[in-house]
């Protein structure tokens, strides 16, 4: 069984955000394999389908962005789901606008949802895939801009990295290697 986690702020209000990058990129992959986000468990709201012959779990955490840990390890721990199994799918302020970053394991950063997770987790030693959000020109603090609403052109320009995402989803739950996916999938790195 494999576990696709989007991080982002349950809501309306929040949904066009920069901040929903993770929840934008799993309802793109609830779609492409005909999933639906209907049953709540975990502190989640969760979808499940098959990739090839494999059970995955596509989970959007309703804890509010900077608390997301709590809910994927009840996930983890509830499904016995390990660790190189789980893909977390986020919003990067380090990374421009259209880029996509698939790595095997590695540090936060300065991602709250990402430092609740790994806090709960106890471990950096999960895939995770970073899409870009940041700004050719700083035009706000970090905090204004994660949580203000994406232009159309940004979402244009983000229908790329979210589709990339999918693809590196497919290839994830397939048994694919971290470095294949990172190989066919990262852009403009």
């Amino acid at each position: 069984m494999y576990l696709l986690v989007g991080l982002g702020n349950p809501g309306k209000q929040y949904e066009n955000t920069f901040h929903n990058a993770g929840f934008i990129a799993l309802d793109q992959i609830a779609e492409e394999f005909r999933a639906s986000f209907t049953k709540k468990t975990c502190k989640a709201v969760v979808a499940e389908t098959f990739i090839g012959k494999e059970k995955v779990l596509l989970a959007k955490p309703q804890t509010f962005m900077n608390s997301s840990g709590e809910s994927v390890r009840e996930l983890v721990s509830f499904y016995k789901i390990p660790l190189s199994n789980v893909m977390v799918f986020y919003d990067d302020y380090d990374i421009p606008v259209g880029a996509l970053r698939i790595r095997a394991h590695g540090s936060a950063g300065t991602h709250n949802g990402m430092r609740s997770i790994v806090k709960e987790l106890g471990s950096t030693e999960f895939p995770r895939a970073r899409i870009g959000i940041k700004p050719e020109k700083e035009i706000m603090p970090i905090i204004e801009y994660v949580l203000s609403n994406r232009s159309p052109a940004v979402r244009e320009a983000m229908l790329t990295p979210v589709s990339n995402a999918t693809k590196a989803a497919e290839m994830f739950a397939k048994g694919e290697s971290i470095d294949k996916i990172g190989c066919e999938c990262n852009i403009n790195l």
